[in-house]
Order: C-alpha cells, then sequence, then structure tokens
C-alpha cells in the first residue's frame, strides 16, 4: 500500500508542476493530519516594494539574479521561462514580451522545450521592468538569450538559490519559506488586483484553465487594507 500511495504522490506532484492541478491531494492528506488548527499555514506573496527589495539583495551577488527576480514578478512567468527568454522575444511596439520555450531538465541536463502547455503567450511589459528589459537588451542581437548568469550559464533555480543564499535572504525580509516560483504568483495578484479581467490573468499565466489561475492570487496585506477603506467609506 506504501509503495502504491508513493508512486500516486509522485504522479500527482508531476500534475502540480505542469499546473495541471493546484495542489497534491495525497501531500494535502498527509499535512492535515500533522497540522495543528490553531497554526493553519498562510502563504505571504510578496508586495510590489518587497519584490524591488529582494532583487536589490539578490543582485549584490550579481546583476542577472535581481534582474531575475523582477521578470519573474513582472512577466508572472515560471524560472524555466525567464531562463528561455531571448531578445527578439521582446517587442518594444506593442510592449509585449511573448513567451515560448523554456529550459527544462532533460536526460541530458538543461533542454530547451515549449512552454508548460506547448503554447506561446504574450505579456505585457510593466513601466517598473521596461528599464531592465532595455538596459540588457541594448545592442544585442534577437537570437541572443536575454538573461545569463555571471558566467554565461542559464540561471536554473537551484543556482539561483545558492548564488544568492536565497532562504537567509528571504527570511531576512520577513518572507521565510519564499520559493522562487511565488514570484509569479506576486505577478498574477498584482494583475488581478489591479482590475485585469480573470481571464486575461489566465492567459498571461499560460493556464488552460481559470480555475487554476485562481489558485495563484492572493490578498496582501496593503489590499486587504485598502478594501477595508472602501467599505467603510461605503458605510459612511
Amino acid at each position: 500500500m506504501k509503495n502504491t500511495v508513493a508512486a500516486l504522490t509522485r504522479v500527482l506532484d508531476e500534475a502540480v508542476r505542469d499546473e495541471i492541478i493546484a495542489i497534491n491531494p495525497a501531500r494535502a492528506r498527509a499535512k492535515q493530519r500533522t497540522r495543528s488548527v490553531a497554526h493553519p499555514v498562510k502563504r505571504k506573496i510578496p508586495t510590489f516594494d518587497e519584490v524591488q527589495e529582494l532583487a536589490s539583495r539578490c543582485s549584490r551577488a550579481h546583476a542577472a539574479y535581481g534582474d531575475f527576480v523582477l521578470m519573474s514578478a513582472f512577466l508572472a512567468a515560471r524560472v524555466s521561462e525567464v531562463a528561455g527568454l531571448f531578445v527578439g522575444d521582446i517587442d518594444w511596439e506593442n510592449r509585449l514580451v511573448t513567451i515560448t520555450r523554456q529550459y527544462f531538465p532533460g536526460s541530458g541536463g538543461l533542454c530547451l522545450k515549449p512552454t508548460k502547455n506547448g503554447h506561446a503567450r504574450r505579456v505585457p511589459i510593466l513601466a517598473p521592468l521596461e528599464p531592465v528589459l532595455r538596459r540588457i537588451t541594448e545592442s544585442h542581437e534577437g537570437d541572443q538569450p536575454l538573461l545569463r548568469g555571471p558566467r554565461g550559464g542559464i540561471l536554473a533555480t537551484g543556482t539561483i538559490a545558492r548564488a544568492t543564499d536565497w532562504n537567509n535572504t528571504v527570511s531576512a525580509l520577513g518572507h521565510p519559506g519564499l520559493r522562487r516560483h511565488d514570484l509569479r504568483h506576486a505577478g498574477a495578484t498584482w494583475f488581478a488586483n489591479a482590475g485585469v479581467p480573470l481571464h486575461i490573468v489566465s492567459e498571461i499565466l499560460g493556464h488552460a484553465s481559470i480555475e487554476t489561475s485562481k489558485n495563484y492570487l492572493h490578498a496582501d496585506t496593503t489590499d486587504l487594507i485598502l478594501a477595508g477603506e472602501r467599505v467603510n467609506e461605503h458605510l459612511v
């Protein structure tokens, strides 16, 4: 029985990674047995200012790591997709970034592959990200990689974690346990909080289902405070 459950858990882990389902029910059930009702697990999504500060901290190791933080958040993109961007994917005329590929682990190491669902998608270039994209695309040809590490290597999530001392860095900023993938959650939340329709947010994220996108959206403290102020104005 244990072997069967272990195999099922691994299969469902892949489904979560491919964003077919939001959580692994096999792992969620195990956690529910041990989780204290008085201490529920909550995910705190970083604010705009906190992402900027995180990018600044990561830049101390190398500028590419700070650029990675900003691109992951403001493009609401996966780590593998940020690594797979090329200069030619930036459309300055329409202010869009086209995400068509990703670097993903394969039998021979990291391989360039299509996105998770095999479809290209376009993401608007937000104002805070424009200076970064202008800087790293200047005097570069369209077929050149957009972002590379200090030695010209591909920015994989493990490389970033080690180079930036990620766990200690995010803990110092008040976000213990923050994952690189949570930057994508932050970007999705910003789009939704700005009033972008959910079907558009889902398109930006590259999800086949709006229900999957809903699991990426989180209310941060600032938005909760603003919500209270709006209701108070209405009541008064």
